[in-house]
């Protein structure tokens, strides 16, 4: 797990920009044909097209894992997350929904 918080850290610092006037993002998906978890990195300037940058697959493909990755990851990246693919799924330590309603993506 820390080795996947590294990557992803490491990866973000080279796209994040930090341009006036663009919207960042993380975009978590759930794969539920090959049991991963994706994570991407989405940016998106004023009147231009989103950019999304694929950053990491997760191969351990456990909720509690996930949720603990991303508490780690939560106290160094202030990003937004998108969840698509959780829809009705719940968090195991704190049993809130992870996704209310399905994505467009879906």
């Amino acid at each position: 797990m820390n080795s996947d918080i590294k990557i992803i850290k490491g990866r973000l610092t080279l796209l994040f920009k930090r341009r006036p006037k663009t919207r960042y993002w993380l975009m978590l998906t759930n794969d539920t044909y090959d049991q991963t978890y994706n994570l991407f990195f989405n940016s998106q300037r004023a009147n231009e097209r989103l950019q999304s940058v694929p950053l990491h697959k997760l191969a351990n493909y456990d909720l509690a894992d996930l949720e603990n990755l991303l508490k780690a990851l939560r106290q160094d990246i202030k990003l937004t997350i998108e969840f698509v693919g959780f829809t009705g799924e719940r968090w195991p330590a704190s049993q809130k929904l992870i996704q209310r309603k399905r994505v467009p993506l879906e």
